[in-house]
């Protein structure tokens, strides 16, 4: 009988524990966000939130309020939609609100790495060191160099002026990324004196076969970081990591010449906090795709939307010329590729407000912190709810600000001079009357701010200088629609599209 009461209360217990576990059991409590756990215990609204999750928040929205809690995948996440509560969430204590949990757990499943906190030190560190002030001065030298492999190498050998047809998605993001891998991991070495155009040939043969293998991972990407690849897809994802972490070697990054500070130093760096070389290995995997993921993506809609505004293309073509006649340069025929340095970059508001307002219109990134304990948050109109411990608070801020007509009038249309004063300076943002802080986020904000957004920038901004001062640029058919984007990326950053569209160019002079 004994034996009996202690098997039932064991059966109870391991089904009560369940039932916790699924949902069950989870009530609103006073002063909490709205909560809707959906119909599926567990899963709540996992399936909806990965098929689209813009639409699936748009609707919470209008169901709920600005602030809500709603059950995905075992977890509670709490969006706040409100922009001036934004502030408050990034820049609230790690001891209460920590976004490296959910970091730690994706780096991992999707990259093999295992972070500590000694290692975010190190790489918090030679960020600042590399990535900004003289150590980006540097870098963006080294694009300039790689840029002019790629893509200016023959333009002095007198080639006519013959249109060449491309996919401008694939151009784009081609370009932009073996042009920051190889400024970032260095180039091959001349096998003995006068082969340096045989080392440049390599360095253009490597970072194409890296860029192939990259793609296939890449569209593998977001399914694998909400692991919901199938088995077929799970082997290839596994294949290209090991592929990575080996092409990517820091044993084969000795061999290489140009290696930037940022790699070498990191490595180092690491290597001296203990941590082993095939996790080191590892790591460089993660630093090119953070380095990369976005940033030819970004270039491709940049490009796109100049090309489809034809007096946004002119008046950023225009600010480009004058900026290269102002440093003593010129494009014509038979003449060397020009030089563009951090400071032409640093001339250009035109093109700065193309790709902010390219950013507002493509970047869609999710900032996720783990609620570590019961946290008040204030909202705009002064309701005051209770985060709970335990809970994931999210921000989408492509939703809450960068699409809100509140405050981008007209948000869906593309409007180059959107950021910039007709003096130059960056314009200001209000909503009900209010100045905002925050209008655009595609780089997050506060401690989890991205590191290398500088560099970024300088990248893509170099590829559409260069773009624009050497070529003459068209959409193979001008009634090309703009591309829808691909849903399934939401929330990783810039969006990618369903489709490639058809481009011309050809040297300009």
């Amino acid at each position: 009988m004994v034996l009996w009461v202690i098997l039932l209360c064991t059966l109870v217990s391991s089904l009560l524990g369940g039932l916790y576990i699924l949902g069950v059991f989870r009530r609103q409590r006073p002063n909490e966000p709205p909560l809707d756990k959906g119909t599926i215990p567990w899963l709540g609204y996992l399936l909806e939130f990965r098929k689209d999750s813009s639409e699936f928040l748009k609707r919470m929205q209008r169901k709920h309020g600005d602030v809500f809690t709603v059950l995905i995948g075992g977890y509670y996440f709490t969006f706040v939609m409100d922009p001036f509560c934004f502030g408050t969430i990034v820049k609230e204590s790690r001891s209460k609100l920590d976004f490296r949990t959910n970091a730690i757990q994706l780096v991992e499943r999707v990259f093999g790495y295992k972070p500590t906190e000694a290692t975010h030190g190190v790489a918090h560190v030679s960020s600042m060191k590399h990535l900004m002030g003289d150590g980006l001065t540097v870098l963006t030298q080294a694009t300039m160099e790689s840029f002019r492999k790629l893509l200016l190498f023959n333009l002095s050998s007198g080639e006519k002026r013959v249109w060449q047809e491309e996919k401008l998605f694939h151009y784009c993001y081609n370009i932009v990324f073996r042009a920051g891998y190889l400024a970032l991991y260095g180039t091959e070495r001349p096998q003995g004196a006068g082969n340096k155009e045989k080392a440049e040939e390599q360095d253009r043969l490597h970072s194409n076969q890296l860029f192939q293998e990259f793609r296939k991972y890449d569209r593998l990407f977001p399914r694998l970081a909400y692991a919901t690849l199938p088995p077929k897809d799970k082997r290839e994802a596994e294949r290209l990591k090991r592929h990575f972490w080996s092409m990517l070697s820091v044993r084969k990054a000795r061999q290489k010449d140009n290696i930037s500070g940022w790699i070498s130093d990191q490595d180092q760096l690491l290597a001296e906090n203990g941590v082993p070389e095939y996790m080191r290995d590892r790591f460089m995997f993660l630093l090119l795709w953070a380095s990369q993921g976005n940033t030819g993506p970004t270039a491709f809609w940049l490009l796109l939307y100049l090309l489809k505004h034809p007096e946004a293309l002119k008046a950023v073509r225009d600010e480009v010329d004058k900026v290269l006649r102002e440093s003593g340069q010129e494009v014509k025929a038979g003449s060397p590729p020009v030089t563009i340095t951090r400071d032409m970059l640093n001339r250009t508001p035109l093109l700065d407000s193309a790709l902010e307002e390219t950013l507002r219109l493509v970047a869609a990134p999710m900032l996720v912190r783990a609620v570590l304990e019961d946290t008040s948050l204030r909202t705009s109109s002064g309701t005051e709810f209770t985060l709970r411990r335990g809970d994931r608070v999210a921000l989408f801020p492509h939703i809450s600000m960068q699409m809100n007509p509140e405050i981008h009038e007209e948000p869906h249309k593309f409007k180059y001079n959107r950021f910039v004063n007709p003096d130059g300076t960056k314009k200001d943002f209000y909503r009900n009357g209010k100045k905002l802080k925050f209008v655009n986020m595609p780089w997050g904000a506060g401690v989890s701010t991205c590191p290398g957004r500088f560099f970024a920038t300088a990248e893509m901004k170099l590829f559409v200088f260069l773009m624009l001062s050497h070529f003459d640029l068209e959409l193979v058919s001008e009634e090309e629609e703009i591309p829808a984007i691909d849903v399934s990326r939401w929330g990783f950053g810039t969006m990618q599209p369903v489709h490639d569209v058809r481009f011309r160019y050809r040297p300009r002079f």
